[in-house]
């Protein structure tokens, strides 16, 4: 009876020490699942389709499926002998409305003015000479030694050339005055069309070649060289892996838990130990049903939020579609606004 009793002691104080043992090591080393809220997602990114402005053929495709293209980078080009026409032509069109414009704002040659001024001079001497003639002609039909007919000739011959003298000294007045205001706003006006016209074939010129907009992945070429491009056909479909994010949805009794800035956590059984630095970007504001595709520790049918949560990829290890474990830390702060966890350190003051 008494080796009974102290089994049973013995056992007590076993099992005792047991339990304060697990106790205090919980609260020395707490499990994940105390310490932090988990959430399950897939990687998800944008994406874009590249296609031409025009209709024209594709006379190359530089990149294939795969590469990675920096923002500008050339990826595709059309056949550019039709833009470089149309080019050549709005400059050649710019360049001959801009010669008419100066030689309106210019006025006349002082040569065309010397020579309108010899002409007025010329004409004022002749004038002279008409009206001469015809005061003798005239002087000898009153004494009847001249026919009426002589009279009237050399009458019509000094009008002609007082006629003749007006115009010209109208034409002089002209060039020494320049040109009418209204003359330069239209050759003006002309000039502004044709260069209009220079910068929009310059545009097309330029839409001839298919530059990446940003840093991204080629997903697909849907086009190859030899078929023609259209406005409303991708050539190029490109993956854009800056920014990155994680898809997830917060139960309604951790919304309280998940705000943006905060920094995570992202694994996926692609890479087991290891882990991706992010953070939340987004909480959507309303809520919806849990899709089919998630699954939570609850009931699918319950009101979820969707979040975001970017991640830090510069290896390109994380895929559009991947399932990854983002894990938020309870007692996480957020970073400050502006600061990008993917950056560097500022190794400045070290």
């Amino acid at each position: 009876m008494a080796a009974r009793l102290r089994i049973v002691i013995l056992l007590s104080i076993i099992i005792g020490g047991s339990t304060a043992a697990w106790f205090y090591w919980q609260n020395i080393h707490p499990v994940a699942g105390r310490n932090a809220l988990t959430l399950y997602g897939n990687i998800d990114l944008r994406q874009v389709n590249l296609a031409f402005n025009d209709a024209a053929r594709i006379t190359q495709i530089k990149v294939q499926t795969g590469d990675e293209v920096q923002p500008g980078e050339i990826i595709a080009t059309l056949d550019p002998r039709r833009y470089e026409a149309a080019l050549a032509a709005a400059k050649a069109q710019l360049a001959a409305n801009q010669a008419v414009l100066e030689k309106l704002t210019h006025g006349s040659r002082p040569e065309d003015i010397d020579r309108l001024r010899a002409l007025v001079a010329a004409d004022q001497a002749n004038l002279t000479e008409k009206q001469l003639t015809f005061n003798r002609i005239q002087h000898l039909a009153e004494q009847k030694m001249a026919a009426p007919q002589d009279r009237d000739t050399a009458r019509a011959a000094r009008d002609a050339t007082a006629a003749q003298l007006k115009a010209d000294q109208a034409s002089l007045k002209l060039a020494v005055i320049g040109s009418r205001v209204e003359d330069i706003d239209q050759a003006r006006a002309a000039v502004d069309a044709a260069k209009a016209q220079v910068q929009n074939a310059q545009i097309n010129r330029d839409d001839a070649v298919l530059k990446a907009p940003a840093i991204g992945i080629v997903r697909n070429r849907i086009l190859e060289p030899g078929d023609m491009a259209s406005p409303a056909q991708p050539v190029i479909a490109l993956a854009l892996t800056d920014p990155i994010w994680a898809r997830v949805y917060v139960d309604e009794s951790d919304l309280g838990l998940v705000r943006e800035g905060l920094p995570a956590t992202l694994t996926s059984d692609s890479f087991p130990g290891k882990t991706f630095t992010g953070w939340v970007g987004y909480v959507s504001p309303s809520a919806e049903f849990t899709p089919k595709t998630v699954e939570t520790t609850t009931v699918r049918t319950d009101l979820v939020y969707q979040a975001r949560v970017y991640a830090c990829n510069p290896n390109n290890q994380l895929r559009l579609g991947m399932p990854v474990s983002v894990h938020i830390a309870r007692d996480a702060k957020p970073s400050p606004r502006g600061e990008n966890p993917c950056s560097p350190p500022n190794s400045a003051g070290q």
